[in-house]
């Protein structure tokens, strides 16, 4: 076979769909006609190619499938996060019942036999859909242990379990490619480099949240984990790091700039204000230029989605108080078709740059 990672075969089978109808069409047009034996030999080396991606790793052949499969993707988030509340509120439902003993033991017991069962479902499942299901499980027991073995031995609350979760989460997303886990891994380091960049600064670790500007060096590093480590078996996961890079940068930067008070920083909170939202503009358009670049369509999606919410706001903040409400969300259309003229131009410029290149 081809290859080996069910990302690549549902990307070659998207590219075997896409490369039938565009032969069609070139047969219409009198541009290319396979004789009958190319055409023979073809469709049944497309066919071969799509039934071993289907069989063994479990890929959408068709658009029938793939509508399937989103609905087969809400149902088996949904199913793991009830199953998790439901094992958390078990455990809290007769926690008070059992002896100190029979709690570690009940605690060890769930979080081993929660994995064994994740990857004696992942040898099964092909889909990955009851393996995510698992294995949201296993995280959530592994949480349960390490918290209430905490209050069992009445130990201190630290910001070292986030580092914890954070590595049990993550050994599970890349042991079973699961997303839906590496988002949890990088909540929980994001939530960790921030409580230590806030205990640096002096407050208590619970507090981090109280100042943005703690998530900034989460953001930095999470941004250059795709970067500096390799990710070749698992393809979907550097737009992972960098959606919630991007998050734990512009969502600080946004509060800052409507909330100067928050800031590290001891200057006017008019100021500090101002220097935050001048960064949003800059920094959100900077990542737009990096992101088109290097092909990096998340980054895109995501930074100019913040380049809106900052001019958005500030129109706002200049606006809505000396303008009648109807002229103001008129202003706000016109704006917004004129970004979209921009946008335009620049796509049309796109274009026009790639035929310059044609040979």
């Amino acid at each position: 076979m081809p290859t080996s990672s069910r990302t690549a075969a549902q990307e070659r089978a998207d590219d075997i769909h896409v490369f039938r109808r565009e032969l069609k069409q070139l047969e219409l047009d009198g541009v290319l006609q396979l004789t009958a034996t190319q055409q023979d030999n073809l469709t049944r080396y497309h066919d071969e190619l799509l039934t071993q991606y289907a069989t063994k790793l479990d890929i959408d052949p068709n658009q029938d499938t793939r509508q399937l499969t989103v609905g087969m993707r809400i149902a088996s988030l949904i199913g793991a996060l009830a199953l998790a509340a439901s094992i958390f509120f078990l455990f809290y439902q007769f926690w008070g019942k059992y002896s100190t003993t029979m709690q570690v033991m009940l605690l060890l017991s769930a979080s081993l036999v929660s994995f064994c069962v994740t990857v004696l479902i992942d040898r099964k499942d092909s889909s990955g859909y009851f393996t995510r299901l698992a294995a949201l499980v296993a995280f959530v027991c592994f949480v349960l242990n390490v918290a209430m073995l905490g209050q069992i031995y009445n130990i201190q609350p630290s910001d070292k379990a986030l580092l914890l979760w954070a590595a049990y989460a993550l050994f599970l997303a890349y042991n079973f490619e699961l997303r839906l886990l590496l988002s949890f891994g990088i909540l929980c380091i994001t939530a960790f480099l921030s409580a230590r960049t806030g205990t640096a600064g002096g407050m208590y670790w619970l507090d981090f949240g109280q100042r943005p500007e703690n998530f900034f060096p989460a953001a930095a590093a999470l941004f250059l984990v795709p970067q500096l480590i390799p990710h070749r078996r698992f393809p979907d996961f550097p737009a992972v790091y960098r959606i919630f890079a991007l998050l734990a940068f512009f969502l600080p930067v946004l509060a800052l700039a409507n909330w100067g008070q928050a800031s590290y920083l001891e200057l006017d909170h008019k100021l500090i204000e101002g220097c935050y939202q001048l960064l949003g503009f800059v920094a959100s358009a900077s990542f737009i230029w990096l992101a088109l670049r290097l092909d990096w369509p998340e980054t895109v999606n995501t930074c100019m989605t913040f380049f809106i919410i900052f001019l958005y706001t500030k129109f706002f903040d200049w606006w809505w108080n000396v303008m009648p409400k109807y002229l103001f969300f008129m202003v706000l259309g016109l704006i917004s078709v004129l970004i979209l003229f921009i946008l335009r131009r620049l796509r049309s410029a796109s274009i026009d740059q790639l035929q310059e290149h044609k040979p």
